[in-house]
Protein backbone atom coordinates (compact mmCIF):
# COMPACT_ATOMS: atom_id res chain seq x y z
CA UNK A 1 0.00 0.00 0.00
CA UNK A 2 1.47 3.80 -1.23
CA UNK A 3 2.62 5.69 1.94
CA UNK A 4 1.76 9.53 1.17
CA UNK A 5 3.85 11.55 3.33
CA UNK A 6 2.38 14.17 5.26
CA UNK A 7 2.85 17.15 8.02
CA UNK A 8 2.48 16.54 11.41
CA UNK A 9 -0.07 17.99 13.16
CA UNK A 10 1.91 19.38 15.70
CA UNK A 11 5.57 19.14 16.26
CA UNK A 12 7.11 18.96 19.22
CA UNK A 13 10.41 20.51 18.11
CA UNK A 14 8.84 23.62 17.80
CA UNK A 15 7.35 23.77 21.35
CA UNK A 16 3.88 25.37 22.14
CA UNK A 17 1.67 27.46 24.74
CA UNK A 18 3.29 25.70 27.61
CA UNK A 19 7.11 26.86 26.91
CA UNK A 20 5.54 30.62 27.25
CA UNK A 21 3.72 29.89 30.62
CA UNK A 22 6.30 31.99 32.52
CA UNK A 23 7.55 34.65 29.68
CA UNK A 24 7.21 38.18 30.77
CA UNK A 25 7.89 38.58 26.78
CA UNK A 26 5.15 37.09 26.18
CA UNK A 27 2.74 37.84 28.79
CA UNK A 28 1.84 41.29 30.71
CA UNK A 29 3.03 42.46 34.25
CA UNK A 30 -1.30 42.02 35.17
CA UNK A 31 -1.32 38.71 33.07
CA UNK A 32 1.93 37.57 35.31
CA UNK A 33 0.66 38.60 38.84
CA UNK A 34 -3.02 37.21 37.75
CA UNK A 35 -1.37 33.48 37.02
CA UNK A 36 0.61 33.41 39.88
CA UNK A 37 -2.76 34.60 42.73
CA UNK A 38 -4.47 31.31 40.61
CA UNK A 39 -1.57 28.80 40.79
CA UNK A 40 0.22 29.74 44.27
CA UNK A 41 -0.01 27.93 47.04
CA UNK A 42 -2.26 28.94 49.97
CA UNK A 43 -0.70 26.51 52.77
CA UNK A 44 2.75 27.97 51.71
CA UNK A 45 1.30 31.54 51.39
CA UNK A 46 0.35 31.61 55.13
CA UNK A 47 3.22 29.31 56.69
CA UNK A 48 5.90 32.29 54.98
CA UNK A 49 3.66 35.05 54.93
CA UNK A 50 2.91 34.41 59.07
CA UNK A 51 7.09 33.70 60.10
CA UNK A 52 8.42 36.13 57.09
CA UNK A 53 6.04 39.17 57.36
CA UNK A 54 3.14 38.51 60.70
CA UNK A 55 5.52 37.52 63.13
CA UNK A 56 8.09 40.10 62.89
CA UNK A 57 5.29 42.96 62.93
CA UNK A 58 3.82 41.56 65.94
CA UNK A 59 7.20 41.60 67.89
CA UNK A 60 7.64 44.83 66.54
CA UNK A 61 4.73 45.97 67.44
CA UNK A 62 4.70 44.25 71.12
CA UNK A 63 8.46 46.01 72.02
CA UNK A 64 8.38 49.16 72.97
CA UNK A 65 5.11 47.87 74.70
CA UNK A 66 7.13 45.21 76.28
CA UNK A 67 10.01 47.17 76.69
CA UNK A 68 8.68 50.00 78.72
CA UNK A 69 6.85 47.85 81.09
CA UNK A 70 10.31 46.00 81.69
CA UNK A 71 11.67 49.18 82.67
CA UNK A 72 9.10 50.01 85.29
CA UNK A 73 10.00 46.71 86.98
CA UNK A 74 12.73 44.63 86.20
CA UNK A 75 15.30 47.79 85.88
CA UNK A 76 14.58 49.42 89.28
CA UNK A 77 15.43 45.99 90.72
CA UNK A 78 18.64 45.82 88.76
CA UNK A 79 19.79 49.64 89.97
CA UNK A 80 18.95 48.52 93.53
CA UNK A 81 21.50 45.78 93.93
CA UNK A 82 24.83 45.88 94.86
CA UNK A 83 27.77 48.16 92.62
CA UNK A 84 29.81 44.86 92.21
CA UNK A 85 26.37 42.93 90.91
CA UNK A 86 25.77 46.23 88.23
CA UNK A 87 29.34 45.99 87.13
CA UNK A 88 29.19 42.26 86.40
CA UNK A 89 25.69 42.75 84.62
CA UNK A 90 27.42 45.54 82.64
CA UNK A 91 30.24 43.36 81.60
CA UNK A 92 28.47 40.65 80.04
CA UNK A 93 26.65 42.89 78.23
CA UNK A 94 29.24 44.65 76.96
CA UNK A 95 30.91 40.53 76.34
CA UNK A 96 27.45 39.66 74.23
CA UNK A 97 27.95 43.13 72.45
CA UNK A 98 31.16 42.17 71.48
CA UNK A 99 30.92 38.61 70.11
CA UNK A 100 27.22 39.36 69.03
CA UNK A 101 27.24 42.48 66.89
CA UNK A 102 28.56 41.57 63.85
CA UNK A 103 25.91 38.73 63.10
CA UNK A 104 23.44 40.57 64.60
CA UNK A 105 24.60 43.45 61.99
CA UNK A 106 24.61 41.31 59.46
CA UNK A 107 20.74 40.02 60.33
CA UNK A 108 19.56 43.78 60.92
CA UNK A 109 21.39 44.44 57.49
CA UNK A 110 19.48 41.58 55.62
CA UNK A 111 16.53 42.16 56.98
CA UNK A 112 16.40 46.60 56.32
CA UNK A 113 16.90 45.63 52.68
CA UNK A 114 14.34 42.71 52.84
CA UNK A 115 12.01 45.51 53.96
CA UNK A 116 13.14 47.62 51.16
CA UNK A 117 12.76 44.72 48.88
CA UNK A 118 9.59 43.53 50.23
CA UNK A 119 7.45 46.98 51.15
CA UNK A 120 9.13 49.64 49.62
CA UNK A 121 10.94 49.36 46.78
CA UNK A 122 8.45 47.96 44.49
CA UNK A 123 6.13 50.51 45.84
CA UNK A 124 8.41 53.23 44.90
CA UNK A 125 9.68 51.66 41.21
CA UNK A 126 6.56 50.41 40.23
CA UNK A 127 5.23 54.20 40.77
CA UNK A 128 8.35 55.71 39.27
CA UNK A 129 8.69 53.34 36.60
CA UNK A 130 4.87 53.35 35.61
CA UNK A 131 5.34 57.55 35.58
CA UNK A 132 8.70 56.96 33.22
CA UNK A 133 6.89 54.41 30.99
CA UNK A 134 3.40 55.95 30.53
CA UNK A 135 5.13 60.08 30.13
CA UNK A 136 8.07 59.21 28.19
CA UNK A 137 8.44 59.16 24.56
CA UNK A 138 7.24 56.09 22.53
CA UNK A 139 8.00 54.42 19.54
CA UNK A 140 7.69 51.30 17.75
CA UNK A 141 6.19 50.00 21.09
CA UNK A 142 8.92 50.81 23.08
CA UNK A 143 8.69 53.79 26.16
CA UNK A 144 12.22 55.82 26.90
CA UNK A 145 12.35 58.60 29.40
CA UNK A 146 12.14 62.41 28.15
CA UNK A 147 15.35 63.31 29.75
CA UNK A 148 16.86 63.60 32.79
CA UNK A 149 14.82 66.88 34.18
CA UNK A 150 11.79 64.06 33.48
CA UNK A 151 13.69 61.39 35.08
CA UNK A 152 14.24 63.21 38.25
CA UNK A 153 10.80 64.70 38.65
CA UNK A 154 9.70 61.33 37.91
CA UNK A 155 11.86 59.79 40.99
CA UNK A 156 10.69 62.59 43.29
CA UNK A 157 6.95 62.24 42.65
CA UNK A 158 7.19 58.87 42.74
CA UNK A 159 8.59 59.04 46.34
CA UNK A 160 5.88 61.56 47.24
CA UNK A 161 2.86 59.51 46.28
CA UNK A 162 4.50 56.42 47.94
CA UNK A 163 5.37 58.49 51.20
CA UNK A 164 1.68 59.55 51.13
CA UNK A 165 0.23 56.09 51.23
CA UNK A 166 1.92 55.10 53.67
CA UNK A 167 1.25 58.55 55.80
CA UNK A 168 -2.34 57.75 55.25
CA UNK A 169 -1.63 53.78 56.78
CA UNK A 170 -0.17 55.46 59.66
CA UNK A 171 -3.20 58.50 60.40
CA UNK A 172 -5.98 55.31 59.95
CA UNK A 173 -4.00 52.93 62.34
CA UNK A 174 -2.62 55.49 65.03
CA UNK A 175 -5.99 55.99 66.93
CA UNK A 176 -5.20 52.03 68.00
CA UNK A 177 -1.90 52.41 69.08
CA UNK A 178 -0.34 52.44 72.87
CA UNK A 179 3.20 52.75 72.90
CA UNK A 180 3.61 52.37 76.83
CA UNK A 181 3.23 49.79 78.96
CA UNK A 182 2.87 48.59 82.57
CA UNK A 183 3.52 46.10 84.64
CA UNK A 184 -0.34 45.01 84.70
CA UNK A 185 0.83 43.97 80.76
CA UNK A 186 3.09 41.29 81.23
CA UNK A 187 0.30 39.34 83.42
CA UNK A 188 -1.78 40.27 80.78
CA UNK A 189 -0.20 40.06 76.49
CA UNK A 190 -2.88 39.09 74.84
CA UNK A 191 -4.67 42.59 75.07
CA UNK A 192 -2.21 44.01 73.92
CA UNK A 193 -2.39 42.42 70.48
CA UNK A 194 -4.31 44.82 69.03
CA UNK A 195 -2.26 47.79 69.92
CA UNK A 196 0.49 45.26 68.92
CA UNK A 197 -0.48 45.30 65.46
CA UNK A 198 -1.35 48.89 65.04
CA UNK A 199 2.04 49.99 66.46
CA UNK A 200 3.76 47.81 63.80
CA UNK A 201 1.32 49.02 61.13
CA UNK A 202 2.59 52.34 62.07
CA UNK A 203 6.13 51.90 62.54
CA UNK A 204 6.82 49.56 59.04
CA UNK A 205 4.37 52.46 57.13
CA UNK A 206 5.96 55.82 58.86
CA UNK A 207 9.13 53.59 57.44
CA UNK A 208 8.21 53.17 54.16
CA UNK A 209 7.10 56.88 54.03
CA UNK A 210 10.54 58.15 54.79
CA UNK A 211 12.15 55.73 52.89
CA UNK A 212 10.26 55.97 49.76
CA UNK A 213 10.75 60.32 50.34
CA UNK A 214 14.39 59.19 50.38
CA UNK A 215 14.69 56.99 48.05
CA UNK A 216 12.85 59.97 45.27
CA UNK A 217 14.97 62.52 46.34
CA UNK A 218 18.18 60.20 46.28
CA UNK A 219 17.45 58.96 42.70
CA UNK A 220 16.56 62.78 41.48
CA UNK A 221 19.51 64.03 42.89
CA UNK A 222 21.89 61.37 41.29
CA UNK A 223 24.42 62.11 38.48
CA UNK A 224 22.83 61.64 35.32
CA UNK A 225 23.25 58.23 33.67
CA UNK A 226 24.31 59.19 29.76
CA UNK A 227 25.87 57.06 26.73
CA UNK A 228 29.80 56.73 27.26
CA UNK A 229 31.66 58.88 24.56
CA UNK A 230 34.30 56.99 23.35
CA UNK A 231 37.90 58.54 22.90
CA UNK A 232 39.27 57.47 19.87
CA UNK A 233 42.38 58.95 20.64
CA UNK A 234 44.64 56.64 22.78
CA UNK A 235 47.11 57.70 25.25
CA UNK A 236 50.77 57.42 24.66
CA UNK A 237 51.87 55.32 27.52
CA UNK A 238 48.64 52.78 28.60
CA UNK A 239 48.31 49.10 29.20
CA UNK A 240 45.35 47.13 27.40
CA UNK A 241 43.64 44.24 27.95
CA UNK A 242 41.18 42.36 26.00
CA UNK A 243 37.99 40.61 27.53
CA UNK A 244 35.33 38.99 25.81
CA UNK A 245 31.83 39.41 27.92
CA UNK A 246 29.56 36.86 27.91
CA UNK A 247 26.22 37.05 29.80
CA UNK A 248 22.35 35.47 30.35
CA UNK A 249 23.47 32.66 27.88
CA UNK A 250 20.42 30.53 30.19
CA UNK A 251 21.73 27.00 28.94
CA UNK A 252 19.27 24.12 29.37
CA UNK A 253 18.76 20.87 30.10
CA UNK A 254 16.84 19.74 27.17
CA UNK A 255 18.26 19.49 23.32
CA UNK A 256 14.96 21.06 22.46
CA UNK A 257 13.96 23.39 25.86
CA UNK A 258 12.61 26.61 25.59
CA UNK A 259 14.11 29.52 27.69
CA UNK A 260 11.40 30.79 30.94
CA UNK A 261 12.44 34.13 30.07
CA UNK A 262 11.95 34.39 26.29
CA UNK A 263 9.59 30.78 25.39
CA UNK A 264 8.95 30.28 21.79
CA UNK A 265 10.37 33.83 20.66
CA UNK A 266 13.80 32.62 21.98
CA UNK A 267 16.11 29.91 21.49
CA UNK A 268 15.60 26.32 21.30
CA UNK A 269 18.43 23.83 23.12
CA UNK A 270 22.49 25.08 23.43
CA UNK A 271 23.37 25.17 20.01
CA UNK A 272 24.20 28.33 19.44
CA UNK A 273 25.91 28.47 23.19
CA UNK A 274 28.32 25.80 21.36
CA UNK A 275 28.88 27.99 17.80
CA UNK A 276 29.44 31.19 20.49
CA UNK A 277 32.04 29.02 22.32
CA UNK A 278 33.34 27.36 18.78
CA UNK A 279 33.75 31.41 17.27
CA UNK A 280 35.70 32.64 20.65
CA UNK A 281 37.55 30.15 20.45
CA UNK A 282 39.31 30.93 16.95
CA UNK A 283 39.17 34.54 18.07
CA UNK A 284 41.48 33.86 21.00
CA UNK A 285 43.92 31.28 18.60
CA UNK A 286 44.46 34.86 16.33
CA UNK A 287 44.29 37.43 19.36
CA UNK A 288 44.62 36.10 22.80
CA UNK A 289 41.98 37.14 24.86
CA UNK A 290 42.51 38.31 28.43
CA UNK A 291 39.82 36.84 29.98
CA UNK A 292 35.69 35.25 29.46
CA UNK A 293 33.53 37.33 31.93
CA UNK A 294 30.54 35.41 32.19
CA UNK A 295 28.23 37.80 34.44
CA UNK A 296 25.55 35.60 35.40
CA UNK A 297 22.84 33.31 34.20
CA UNK A 298 24.89 30.55 33.23
CA UNK A 299 21.84 28.00 33.41
CA UNK A 300 18.38 28.85 33.01
CA UNK A 301 16.74 27.45 36.39
CA UNK A 302 19.84 26.46 38.10
CA UNK A 303 19.53 22.79 37.77
CA UNK A 304 21.88 19.95 37.70
CA UNK A 305 21.64 18.86 34.46
CA UNK A 306 21.86 22.74 32.98
CA UNK A 307 25.30 23.32 34.87
CA UNK A 308 26.47 19.65 33.51
CA UNK A 309 25.44 21.15 29.64
CA UNK A 310 27.57 24.39 30.47
CA UNK A 311 30.50 22.58 31.96
CA UNK A 312 30.49 19.99 29.05
CA UNK A 313 30.52 22.95 26.44
CA UNK A 314 33.27 24.55 28.05
CA UNK A 315 34.93 21.49 28.50
CA UNK A 316 35.83 21.22 25.45
CA UNK A 317 37.66 24.41 24.92
CA UNK A 318 40.40 24.32 27.40
CA UNK A 319 42.35 27.11 26.29
CA UNK A 320 38.84 29.04 26.83
CA UNK A 321 38.25 27.48 30.45
CA UNK A 322 41.37 28.69 31.43
CA UNK A 323 40.89 32.00 31.33
CA UNK A 324 37.19 32.23 31.75
CA UNK A 325 35.14 33.50 35.11
CA UNK A 326 31.80 33.08 36.34
CA UNK A 327 29.51 34.89 39.03
CA UNK A 328 25.95 33.95 39.76
CA UNK A 329 23.12 35.52 38.08
CA UNK A 330 19.54 35.21 39.28
CA UNK A 331 18.44 32.16 37.17
CA UNK A 332 21.64 30.11 38.66
CA UNK A 333 20.30 30.67 42.54
CA UNK A 334 16.84 31.92 42.86
CA UNK A 335 14.66 30.15 40.57
CA UNK A 336 12.47 28.02 42.03
CA UNK A 337 10.98 26.26 39.45
CA UNK A 338 10.86 26.96 36.02
CA UNK A 339 7.66 25.61 35.20
CA UNK A 340 5.91 27.52 37.98
CA UNK A 341 6.10 31.07 38.59
CA UNK A 342 4.47 31.15 41.68
CA UNK A 343 6.20 28.60 43.25
CA UNK A 344 7.50 29.24 47.11
CA UNK A 345 10.10 27.93 48.85
CA UNK A 346 9.34 27.58 52.79
CA UNK A 347 11.99 29.81 54.77
CA UNK A 348 13.42 26.79 56.14
CA UNK A 349 14.04 25.10 52.86
CA UNK A 350 17.75 23.87 51.85
CA UNK A 351 16.61 23.97 47.84
CA UNK A 352 18.61 27.19 47.73
CA UNK A 353 21.74 26.41 49.16
CA UNK A 354 21.46 23.63 47.21
CA UNK A 355 21.54 25.77 43.15
CA UNK A 356 24.39 27.83 45.66
CA UNK A 357 26.38 24.85 45.93
CA UNK A 358 26.11 23.92 42.34
CA UNK A 359 27.66 27.57 41.59
CA UNK A 360 30.24 27.12 43.59
CA UNK A 361 31.42 23.77 42.32
CA UNK A 362 31.25 25.38 38.69
CA UNK A 363 33.35 28.45 40.08
CA UNK A 364 35.99 25.51 41.76
CA UNK A 365 36.19 24.07 38.57
CA UNK A 366 36.42 26.59 35.96
CA UNK A 367 38.67 28.97 38.15
CA UNK A 368 38.90 27.62 41.59
CA UNK A 369 42.68 27.92 41.15
CA UNK A 370 42.97 31.39 39.98
CA UNK A 371 40.67 33.00 42.08
CA UNK A 372 40.35 34.41 46.03
CA UNK A 373 38.26 35.71 48.51
CA UNK A 374 38.04 38.37 51.20
CA UNK A 375 37.08 37.21 55.01
CA UNK A 376 37.59 38.20 58.56
CA UNK A 377 36.90 41.85 59.91
CA UNK A 378 40.51 42.91 58.03
CA UNK A 379 38.66 41.61 55.01
CA UNK A 380 42.24 39.46 54.62
CA UNK A 381 42.91 37.67 51.34
CA UNK A 382 42.62 34.07 51.51
CA UNK A 383 43.96 31.14 49.40
CA UNK A 384 42.22 30.08 46.62
CA UNK A 385 38.91 29.39 46.36
CA UNK A 386 39.51 25.26 45.88
CA UNK A 387 41.26 25.71 48.58
CA UNK A 388 38.59 27.47 50.78
CA UNK A 389 36.19 24.64 49.68
CA UNK A 390 38.52 21.83 50.26
CA UNK A 391 38.18 21.57 53.88
CA UNK A 392 34.50 21.02 53.34
CA UNK A 393 34.63 18.60 51.01
CA UNK A 394 32.55 15.83 53.04
CA UNK A 395 29.79 17.87 53.82
CA UNK A 396 29.39 19.44 50.77
CA UNK A 397 28.91 15.83 49.13
CA UNK A 398 26.59 14.45 51.75
CA UNK A 399 24.32 17.72 51.56
CA UNK A 400 24.54 17.20 47.38
CA UNK A 401 23.26 13.40 48.14
CA UNK A 402 20.73 14.02 51.14
CA UNK A 403 20.64 17.73 52.65
CA UNK A 404 20.54 18.23 56.12
CA UNK A 405 19.95 21.31 57.96
CA UNK A 406 22.94 21.94 59.48
CA UNK A 407 24.80 20.93 56.10
CA UNK A 408 22.80 23.86 54.93
CA UNK A 409 24.38 26.11 57.53
CA UNK A 410 27.79 25.40 56.27
CA UNK A 411 26.96 26.19 52.75
CA UNK A 412 25.08 29.47 53.57
CA UNK A 413 28.40 30.89 55.60
CA UNK A 414 30.61 29.29 52.42
CA UNK A 415 28.12 31.22 50.09
CA UNK A 416 28.74 34.45 51.88
CA UNK A 417 32.50 34.16 52.88
CA UNK A 418 33.31 32.93 49.24
CA UNK A 419 32.21 36.39 47.45
CA UNK A 420 33.94 38.91 46.39
CA UNK A 421 35.84 37.11 44.38
CA UNK A 422 39.12 38.23 43.60
CA UNK A 423 41.69 37.88 40.25
CA UNK A 424 44.04 39.82 41.75
CA UNK A 425 46.18 42.34 39.50
CA UNK A 426 49.42 40.26 37.94
CA UNK A 427 50.99 43.43 38.48
CA UNK A 428 51.44 47.00 41.23
CA UNK A 429 49.38 48.49 38.15
CA UNK A 430 47.60 45.82 36.12
CA UNK A 431 44.44 44.56 35.85
CA UNK A 432 42.50 42.80 38.78
CA UNK A 433 38.50 41.56 38.29
CA UNK A 434 36.08 41.48 41.55
CA UNK A 435 33.52 39.04 41.16
CA UNK A 436 30.16 39.60 43.50
CA UNK A 437 27.19 37.86 44.45
CA UNK A 438 24.71 40.59 44.13
CA UNK A 439 21.40 38.33 44.41
CA UNK A 440 18.79 38.83 47.35
CA UNK A 441 17.68 36.26 49.38
CA UNK A 442 14.45 35.30 47.88
CA UNK A 443 11.82 32.67 48.52
CA UNK A 444 9.94 33.38 45.63
CA UNK A 445 10.23 32.96 41.96
CA UNK A 446 8.24 35.89 41.42
CA UNK A 447 10.81 38.12 42.93
CA UNK A 448 13.40 36.21 42.33
CA UNK A 449 15.33 39.40 39.99
CA UNK A 450 15.92 41.36 42.53
CA UNK A 451 19.54 42.19 43.46
CA UNK A 452 21.33 44.26 46.33
CA UNK A 453 24.75 44.90 47.18
CA UNK A 454 25.65 44.46 50.70
CA UNK A 455 27.80 47.17 53.04
CA UNK A 456 30.26 44.28 53.71
CA UNK A 457 31.04 43.98 49.95
CA UNK A 458 30.66 47.42 49.24
CA UNK A 459 33.88 47.80 52.32
CA UNK A 460 35.63 44.37 50.75
CA UNK A 461 35.39 45.71 47.43
CA UNK A 462 36.81 49.09 49.13
CA UNK A 463 40.10 47.18 50.81
CA UNK A 464 40.74 45.51 47.55
CA UNK A 465 41.24 49.04 45.50
CA UNK A 466 42.83 50.16 48.38
CA UNK A 467 45.68 47.19 48.30
CA UNK A 468 46.70 47.64 44.87
CA UNK A 469 46.42 52.01 44.98
CA UNK A 470 48.07 51.84 41.41
CA UNK A 471 45.80 48.28 40.24
CA UNK A 472 42.90 49.44 37.13
CA UNK A 473 39.43 47.34 38.69
CA UNK A 474 36.41 45.67 36.60
CA UNK A 475 33.99 45.34 38.93
CA UNK A 476 31.57 42.07 37.96
CA UNK A 477 28.29 41.80 38.89
CA UNK A 478 24.95 40.49 37.15
CA UNK A 479 22.22 42.95 38.01
CA UNK A 480 22.41 46.53 36.76
CA UNK A 481 22.80 49.57 39.42
CA UNK A 482 20.73 52.34 37.79
CA UNK A 483 17.59 51.71 35.15
CA UNK A 484 19.47 53.46 31.79
CA UNK A 485 18.24 55.92 29.41
CA UNK A 486 17.51 53.32 27.07
CA UNK A 487 13.65 51.82 25.32
CA UNK A 488 12.16 49.45 27.33
CA UNK A 489 10.36 46.52 25.86
CA UNK A 490 7.35 46.68 28.72
CA UNK A 491 6.63 48.17 31.87
CA UNK A 492 7.67 43.79 33.32
CA UNK A 493 10.84 44.50 31.88
CA UNK A 494 11.46 48.04 34.30
CA UNK A 495 10.10 46.63 37.92
CA UNK A 496 12.20 44.75 39.85
CA UNK A 497 15.13 44.12 38.42
CA UNK A 498 17.99 46.45 39.04
CA UNK A 499 19.66 46.60 42.55
CA UNK A 500 17.65 47.82 45.12
CA UNK A 501 19.97 50.15 46.76
CA UNK A 502 21.66 51.01 43.55
CA UNK A 503 21.86 54.94 44.55
CA UNK A 504 23.77 54.07 47.36
CA UNK A 505 26.19 51.42 45.76
CA UNK A 506 27.46 54.17 43.14
CA UNK A 507 27.55 56.88 45.65
CA UNK A 508 29.79 54.22 48.00
CA UNK A 509 31.86 53.56 44.76
CA UNK A 510 32.29 56.50 42.82
CA UNK A 511 35.37 58.37 44.36
CA UNK A 512 37.37 55.10 43.08
CA UNK A 513 34.90 56.08 39.53
CA UNK A 514 38.47 56.76 37.00
CA UNK A 515 40.47 53.43 38.11
CA UNK A 516 37.53 50.93 37.19
CA UNK A 517 34.53 49.58 35.00
CA UNK A 518 31.52 48.03 36.34
CA UNK A 519 30.61 45.05 33.93
CA UNK A 520 26.92 43.47 34.01
CA UNK A 521 24.38 41.72 32.31
CA UNK A 522 20.63 40.65 33.47
CA UNK A 523 18.71 43.15 31.11
CA UNK A 524 20.11 41.57 28.12
CA UNK A 525 20.82 45.07 26.70
CA UNK A 526 24.25 46.28 25.37
CA UNK A 527 24.98 49.73 26.55
CA UNK A 528 28.03 51.70 26.97
CA UNK A 529 27.00 54.35 29.70
CA UNK A 530 27.98 56.38 32.94
CA UNK A 531 26.87 57.86 36.11
CA UNK A 532 29.33 60.81 37.00
CA UNK A 533 32.78 59.00 36.93
CA UNK A 534 31.81 55.33 37.11
CA UNK A 535 31.31 54.26 33.63
CA UNK A 536 29.40 50.97 33.24
CA UNK A 537 29.39 48.32 30.65
CA UNK A 538 25.89 46.25 30.38
CA UNK A 539 26.31 43.28 28.41
CA UNK A 540 23.82 42.08 25.63
CA UNK A 541 22.66 38.45 25.47
CA UNK A 542 24.25 36.26 22.39
CA UNK A 543 21.93 33.57 23.75
CA UNK A 544 18.48 35.09 24.45
CA UNK A 545 18.48 37.78 22.19
CA UNK A 546 17.06 36.40 19.30
CA UNK A 547 15.31 32.95 18.06
CA UNK A 548 17.24 30.05 16.08
CA UNK A 549 16.48 32.13 12.52
CA UNK A 550 17.71 35.26 13.57
CA UNK A 551 21.54 36.29 13.95
CA UNK A 552 22.79 37.51 17.41
CA UNK A 553 26.19 38.96 18.72
CA UNK A 554 28.73 39.39 21.53
CA UNK A 555 31.38 41.51 22.80
CA UNK A 556 34.78 42.01 23.13
CA UNK A 557 36.08 44.90 24.73
CA UNK A 558 39.13 46.41 25.46
CA UNK A 559 40.08 48.49 28.32
CA UNK A 560 43.34 50.84 28.36
CA UNK A 561 44.94 51.73 31.58
CA UNK A 562 47.10 55.02 31.83
CA UNK A 563 48.07 58.01 34.57
CA UNK A 564 45.35 55.90 37.12
CA UNK A 565 42.64 56.22 34.51
CA UNK A 566 41.01 52.73 33.18
CA UNK A 567 39.27 53.96 29.46
CA UNK A 568 36.99 51.97 27.29
CA UNK A 569 38.02 51.15 23.85
CA UNK A 570 35.18 51.25 20.99
CA UNK A 571 33.97 47.28 21.51
CA UNK A 572 34.56 44.73 19.01
CA UNK A 573 31.21 43.31 17.86
CA UNK A 574 31.25 39.55 17.62
CA UNK A 575 27.76 38.08 14.99
CA UNK A 576 26.58 34.99 15.40
CA UNK A 577 24.92 33.34 12.42
CA UNK A 578 21.18 32.14 12.17
CA UNK A 579 21.38 28.25 13.43
CA UNK A 580 19.96 25.95 10.53
CA UNK A 581 18.61 22.86 12.56
CA UNK A 582 18.66 19.53 10.21
CA UNK A 583 15.03 18.74 10.39
CA UNK A 584 14.34 14.86 10.52
CA UNK A 585 11.75 13.80 7.72
CA UNK A 586 8.26 13.99 8.36
CA UNK A 587 5.71 11.64 9.23
CA UNK A 588 4.30 8.88 7.23
CA UNK A 589 1.29 7.26 7.35
CA UNK A 590 -0.39 4.99 5.41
Amino acid sequence: MPHDRVMMILDPRNGDAEDDRSSPKAKSLVSLAGGMLTEISPVKVLFAFGLLIVLPNIVLGFAPLVITAWLATVSAEVLATTTIGSVIVLGLLMGLAYYAWRPLFTILETNFWSLNAILVQPLYILLREALRHYTGKRGEGMTIARGPRQARLTAAAAGLLAAALGLALVVAAWPWTRWLGTPLDLARPLHLVVPAIANSAVIVAAYAAIASVVSGLADAAMDETEDLAIDAASPDRLQSWRIAHLSDVHVVGEGYGFRIESGREGPRGNERFHALLAKLDAIHANVPLDAILFTGDMTDAGRSSEWAEFLDALEAYPRLQAISLLLPGNHDVNIIDRANPARLELPWSSARQLRCLRVLSAMEQVHGGRTRSMMGDDFTLQPTLKDMLKPHEEILRLFAAEGGFRRALTIDRLWREAFPQIMPPASPDGLGILLLDTNADTHFSFTNALGFLSIRRAQAIETAMCAYPQAYWVIAMHHHMLEYPRAAEALSMRIGTALINGSWAVRSLKHNGRRFVVMHGHRHVDWLGRCGEVQIISGPSAIMGATDAEASYFLIHTLHGADGKLSIAKPERVDLAPMSRSRKPSRVIS
